[in-house]
């Protein structure tokens, strides 16, 4: 298989130092990826991690992708992507910091689009930096949809995408993403619930071997409760899963919001109804999900012609260089993108609205 890209993150949260402990800690899991980013911030996010008796892991100062393999065992494998960045505070938004991860995802995804490396795991980066960098893609999601409809030459519109957000227990994909409540109700429409819960169903129905169960829920209190509570449920929500039924996908709904999620949950006691949940908006889908466990979640873009996964958490300002990030979601997020890759379609697969 071809190497796995793990990018550098906001150099100013914990995105390198957890990548550091991904390596130090799952070395099996990580042999065969490399980090798209600077080496010096690589190697300052290792000596974090040494300890009496227990050396920083030595990073490895790759001049090309085709190096991964002959990498040293225990070693942090680092390709120099950027431009070194400078000026970087820890803790500290900055447009420099921005600069310096929207232009490892900009080199991954682009290396991914040509087919140099097999998927893509995120370090989280801060949103606020990469605005004040002057992107105007709110987060990865968007930039990596805006690479890979540049790359196939089409509107971005024609390159539709979801964020599905997923653990040992439950998943969801959205149908809106990083945009304030108000517009996320004001934009609510049959197209958009229908895209979703197709494209769930395709990228699911691959990864499982199986048409997934889909759920999804509704956007009021008791899915509307019959035009009581708000009639979405009936004029926009219903009408796209009885057409995504009509094509011969396994949609039920709408349900209830505040029981989907537990109907769906899968565990050793007692099996999910449902494979994966359909939520209108950001959180109605992310806090069921995080609230399992964030070092367990792991946040992955469908509907890209790569794959592309990541850590269900941020930057972590806060504890930035002290040396207590946890790794977990991290290595969940690598373990899962080696998972996906079999299932990574084509870019004349991905459908056109």
């Amino acid at each position: 298989m071809k190497p796995i890209a793990i990018t550098l993150g906001d150099p100013a949260g914990i995105g390198p130092e957890i990548i550091a402990r991904a390596f130090r800690d799952a070395p099996e899991l990580t042999r065969g990826c490399f980090v798209a980013g600077d080496v010096a911030t690589l190697r300052a996010a290792c000596r974090l991690l040494a300890a009496p008796g227990r050396p920083a892991p030595p990073v490895a100062v790759l001049d090309d992708i085709g190096d991964v393999a002959r990498v040293p065992p225990d070693c942090v494998p680092v390709l120099q992507v950027i431009a070194p960045p400078q000026g970087i505070v820890l803790g500290r938004v900055s447009a420099a910091a921005g600069r310096a991860a929207g232009a490892c995802v900009e080199w991954a995804a682009r290396a991914a689009l040509a087919g140099d490396i097999a998927a893509i795991v995120t370090a989280p980066l801060h949103k606020e930096a990469l605005a004040a960098a002057g992107y105007v893609f709110p987060g990865h999601t968007e930039l990596l949809q805006a690479e890979a409809a540049a790359h196939r030459g089409v509107p971005v519109a024609r390159m539709p995408v979801r964020m599905m957000l997923a653990n040992d227990e439950l998943r969801t994909v959205l149908v809106s993403i990083h945009m304030s409540l108000r517009q996320a109700l004001d934009t609510l429409d049959t197209p958009g619930v229908l895209e979703t819960i197709r494209i769930a169903h395709r990228a699911l129905g691959t990864a499982l071997g199986r048409a997934p169960r889909i759920g999804v829920a509704g956007l009021n209190p008791h899915a509307g409760e019959g035009g009581l509570f708000g009639t979405e449920e009936r004029d926009i929500i219903g009408p796209a899963i009885a057409a995504a039924r009509a094509e011969g996908i396994d949609a039920l709904g709408p349900h209830a919001p505040d029981t989907v999620f537990m109907r769906a949950r899968s565990t050793s006691r007692h099996p999910g109804e449902f494979d994966v949940v359909i939520a209108m908006y950001h959180d109605q889908g992310l806090i069921p999900v995080k609230y399992l466990g964030v070092d367990k979640g792991v946040n992955v873009t469908l509907g890209l012609p790569l794959v592309r996964t990541s850590p269900d958490h941020g930057t972590a300002f806060d504890i930035a260089g002290s040396g207590r990030a946890d790794a977990a979601s991290l290595i969940e997020a690598v373990r899962m993108a080696r998972a996906l890759v079999p299932s990574l379609p084509s870019v004349d697969d991905v459908s056109e609205p």
